[in-house]
């Protein structure tokens, strides 16, 4: 009989119209790749008083091509000690991830194709934005596999490294998120553009006073590893890090996974605060103005992504560590607190007062509930009270007689 999906023209239409969005979305990211590599080495030669690629295609813009072809005649090395088939199989788990988090992204609004009105998204789940994190953490496999499959000692520690930066910065980068739904009522990515259409001051970023958009933007720079976060390419320290014993087109694809990702991640913050495609428009070509709404505030957002490449210096270690626990992920869980409290006296009826009080309450109990779970990790307090460790004094009773 076949598929029923296929037995009427509708069926096939359908089809069709899934497949070519999917093409035209991954058509897109390479392209995009291909223009973000030479965005970003020309806007970094102007800040440096530079000429940058210029040889290549009008303005140096086929440099990026041309690289990408050097590499595919590049010698494909398989090191002694590798692990195979985890070898060849983590870059995919690096830049497949990258591809299905854009997928879900609204890159504009809706257009009508063979009497069918299509979203320009490849796909909208119901749960949209917890794909989102569930697909980052995936990510970080990618990143460990090719690190511990290399047979090599500092491929692993630079996997070991990275995966622990991404990992650290993950809870910051959900919390955040947390609020999000909080204030859009939804989990689809087409739910939270839609909750801050009309006017500019419902976009996220103004409606939760910028803190969760300031947070996700740097939990998500490190994610990506990118500078001042780029550790796990500290080349004095650990050589190329976790890829260090990749060459021609499997080095080629966590380089295209990296900028696939920059992209991705700025898609994101616009479609998580900054309204998506939504903006004012022409009755004149109405669909087109979503996407070059979109298209413009990514651009932005890429270029403040050059901006911090060139102007700030590489981390430490442990500055990284520290920001990630002791600043982003405190400053997130209280922000969310008071995000949930606010939600809570606005649907209870008491004013914007009553959700302070509110999270004064909520903050004080996370935090007497911290102190008791330190005093009964280390153990019970001295007799003085001040926490430390109890000292035994011996007395010898026999030297005063008796």
């Amino acid at each position: 009989m076949g598929d029923p999906l296929f037995a009427h023209g509708v069926g096939l239409s359908v089809v069709v119209i899934v497949l070519v969005r999917a093409l035209v979305a991954f058509g897109f990211l390479l392209v995009a790749v291909m223009l973000m590599i030479w965005f970003e080495r020309k806007v970094i030669s102007d800040m440096q008083n530079r000429i940058g690629p210029n040889r290549t295609g009008k303005f140096g813009i086929l440099q990026t091509l041309a690289d990408g072809a050097k590499l595919m005649f590049k010698e494909d090395l398989l090191p002694e000690r590798a692990d195979r088939v985890v070898f060849r199989l983590a870059p995919f788990l690096s830049v497949v991830p990258a591809f299905l988090i854009f997928a879900i992204v609204p890159v504009g609004g809706v257009v009508t194709i063979a009497h069918h009105v299509v979203e320009l998204q490849v796909a909208d789940p119901p749960v949209g934005i917890l794909l989102v994190l569930a697909l980052s953490s995936v990510a970080v496999y990618g990143v460990m596999l090719a690190g511990w499959s290399s047979g090599s000692k500092y491929p692993l520690l630079g996997s070991v490294r990275a995966s622990a930066q991404m990992i650290s910065y993950e809870a910051a980068l959900g919390l955040t998120v947390v609020t999000v739904i909080l204030e859009s009522h939804g989990l689809s990515t087409r739910a939270i553009v839609d909750s801050q259409a009309r006017y500019f001051w419902h976009w996220n970023a103004l409606r939760l006073w910028f803190v969760p958009f300031v947070i996700f933007f740097i939990a998500g720079t490190a994610e990506l590893n990118r500078p001042p976060f780029d550790l796990a390419e500290g080349e004095s320290e650990l050589g190329g890090g976790f890829h260090t014993e990749y060459s021609s087109m499997r080095f080629a694809m966590f380089y295209l996974a990296e900028y696939m990702n920059t992209i991705t991640m700025s898609a994101v913050v616009v479609t998580l605060f900054f309204g998506g495609p939504d903006g004012p428009g022409f009755h004149v070509v109405r669909w087109l103005w979503p996407i070059l709404w979109f298209l413009a505030k990514l651009v932005v957002f890429l270029y403040v992504q050059v901006w911090i490449r060139a102007a700030l210096p590489r981390l430490r270690y442990d500055q990284l560590m520290n920001l990630g626990w002791k600043w982003l992920i405190p400053i997130s869980l209280g922000w969310l607190l008071l995000v949930a409290a606010d939600q809570i006296s606005r649907d209870w009826g008491f004013g914007v007062f009553g959700g302070i009080i509110l999270a004064g309450i909520a903050l004080a109990r996370a935090r007497t509930t911290a102190r008791h779970r330190r005093e009964n990790l280390g153990g019970e307090a001295a007799p003085g009270g001040d926490g430390g460790p109890v000292v035994l004094e011996l007395t010898d009773h026999s030297a005063g007689g008796g």
